[in-house]
């Protein structure tokens, strides 16, 4: 058997980090030790999804996965950023980490900028839906009875908001909008299905709209910067405990 690959997965708490989790843990070369999530220090919330950190921690507890934080200023900048999560890679390192597991598709600056931060300290990157087509993923998602609500989106796709996706909910997209949102046109939060113990109960609340300054078009989405067609702000659906 292939060596054992000591790991730690990104988490976000949506549908893409969940499908990725799903085909990870049936690895057997592959053995996950932490959830790694970025959390916004200020409001206690996973950044850019908006989620509350309560509910990130319900997820994690179905799971059966330990949950590692590592908090955030709001829109901290790249220095910032590279610097914590050098940090905190770092440690991970020196536990015996070896890999880190990301849930991304197809952004080829993305999938770099990940690689070349990991080789600093050291580790490698796994990208279980690499390549894969969106449209067949998130068919695949919803067909393993996986559910998943959509807590943020751009602020032109405000009507999909606060909407659990169904295959009639993709059919309605404006067809320059990815199927899994992979440009970043909206998040989701996933509370059903195999890799959960339980279902993961929650209140619809209030939903706000908020803008950044975002002047480079770049935000922190996913755990690292990627681009974005940077409108000038996000609807967010708040989830209750």
């Amino acid at each position: 058997m292939p060596d054992k690959k000591i790991c730690i997965f990104n988490w976000s708490g949506g549908k893409d980090s969940t499908l990725a989790l799903h085909y990870a843990l049936q690895d057997p070369t592959i053995e996950i030790r932490y959830l790694i999530t970025t959390v916004t220090e200020k409001y206690n919330r996973v950044s850019m999804h908006g989620v509350r950190e309560a509910l990130l921690i319900k997820q994690a507890e179905s799971i059966g996965i330990p949950l590692y934080q590592i908090r955030l200023g709001e829109m901290p900048d790249m220095e910032t950023y590279d610097g914590t999560m050098k940090k905190h890679l770092s440690k991970f390192k020196e536990e015996g980490i070896t890999h880190s597991i990301f849930g991304d598709i197809f952004l080829e600056d993305l999938r770099t900028y990940r690689e070349n931060k990991l080789a600093e300290i050291g580790l490698k990157a796994i990208f279980p839906l690499w390549k894969k087509n969106t449209k067949d993923l998130i068919n695949e998602f919803l067909n393993l009875n996986y559910k998943t609500i959509i807590v943020c989106t751009q602020q032109n796709l405000e009507n999909f908001c606060g909407k659990v996706i169904s295959l009639d909910l993709i059919s309605q997209l404006p067809p320059d909008i990815d199927p899994c949102g992979e440009n970043g046109e909206f998040h989701t939060f996933a509370f059903e299905g195999p890799i959960f113990r339980n279902k993961i109960t929650f209140a619809i609340g209030e939903k706000v709209f908020r803008t950044y300054n975002t002047p480079n078009k770049t935000t922190t989405d996913e755990h690292s910067p990627c681009s974005t067609t940077a409108l000038s702000g996000f609807w967010y659906m708040d989830l209750l405990e």
